[in-house]
């Protein structure tokens, strides 16, 4: 199984210069990728954002920074927000990418969890659902073929026109990302892409049953589902103690569920609801090394999943303490969950 970190850049959405705060998070960023890469992880999303709180409004360009002060780590968007953006344009972002990395970009296309990309590039919400199936058709077009012929209706056809630079890797890896709606996690399945799922609340296992719609709408097309790879992407942290991670991630946590609480009508955060959370049966992945490590060997057990993906750096967490449960995810969490999955009947 892949392990790995994503991130969407927070930032401190009041600072009073946004370029510093923003020049300053994007330096802690590269350098955390650079510590991911050595530890070694295998993957590093950057999530697309058009808001005051996240800096990474443009993910292709970072991680091209961050392919060429790096070896082995795969690098991907987690995610881009397609349905606003140009197909066109994200392909050949990311093909650049993939050149500068050596073949270790990927895709992570999603309809987004915000709303602000819309008004912002000139569309309407209440195409919301065309767009992004018209897009993801023109996106995985562009990857089987050179020259492209392709017609729709949200925007103007492409009649035989070569898109460039291709990528090192053919195809150019492309992932679909949801957040749990059972026609997206079907779709994926029907169009025989890989699923990522987020997983940011509740019990994890409330979303088994996604794992197999996915698998049995794959095989339905004809797509092997034992040749697709599914991801869950969670929250939480890591440090030397279960109290330690817990006390230094809650403060963080909680300031950034409570500001999208307040736009989405969700109850407050409180400490009681935060240990729940991080119990054996909650989305939160908080703890030492030991805790962290058999918490993913037990949820593999329940979906099978192929990737997974922490969010440890949210909101106002130090990059100190970002640095420090990186070392240890890469040294001590890694090569527990790999002894356990290769020795364990689940395979590795």
């Amino acid at each position: 199984m892949e392990l790995g970190l994503y991130t969407f850049a927070d930032v401190d959405p009041n600072a009073a210069n946004k370029g510093q705060e923003a020049k300053r998070r994007v330096d802690e960023l590269l350098a955390e990728i650079r510590l991911a890469d050595e530890v070694g992880l295998d993957v590093f999303g950057l999530g697309e954002h058009h808001r005051p709180d996240y800096m990474a409004s443009s993910p292709a360009t970072i991680l091209a920074a961050a392919a060429v002060q790096t070896k082995n780590i795969r690098l991907t968007s987690a995610v881009s927000v397609l349905s606003s953006d140009d197909p066109v344009r994200v392909f050949q972002q990311y093909a650049t990418v993939d050149l500068l990395s050596n073949g270790r970009v990927e895709i992570m296309a999603g309809r987004g969890s915000f709303i602000e990309s819309f008004p912002l590039f000139g569309y309407e919400l209440d195409d919301y659902d065309i767009l992004f199936a018209e897009k993801l058709q023109l996106l995985m077009e562009i990857r089987e073929n050179e020259v492209v012929s392709w017609e729709g209706e949200t925007r103007k056809a492409i009649r035989g026109r070569g898109v460039y630079p291709r990528p090192l890797q053919d195809p150019l890896p492309l992932w679909i990302a949801v957040g749990g709606t059972p026609q997206s996690v079907a779709r994926a399945g029907y169009l025989g892409l890989p699923l990522a799922v987020a997983i940011i609340g509740g019990e994890p296992r409330r979303f088994a049953p996604f794992f197999d719609l996915y698998r049995q709408s794959a095989a339905k097309a004809g797509n092997d589902p034992a040749g697709l790879k599914t991801s869950i992407n969670v929250h939480g942290f890591i440090h030397e103690t279960v109290e330690s991670a817990a006390d230094i991630f809650y403060a963080p946590q909680a300031e950034v569920m409570d500001r999208l609480g307040r736009e989405r009508g969700w109850p407050a955060t409180n400490r009681a609801h935060y240990d729940a959370m991080r119990g054996p049966h909650g989305a939160l992945f908080v703890g030492d090394a030991q805790t962290v490590a058999e918490k993913i060997v037990a949820h593999h057990r329940i979906f099978r999943n192929d990737r997974f993906l922490l969010q440890m750096a949210i909101g106002p967490m130090p990059h100190k303490d970002i640095m420090k449960a990186i070392e240890i995810y890469g040294t001590k969490v890694a090569p527990l969950v790999r002894k356990a999955l290769t020795e364990g009947a689940a395979g590795a």
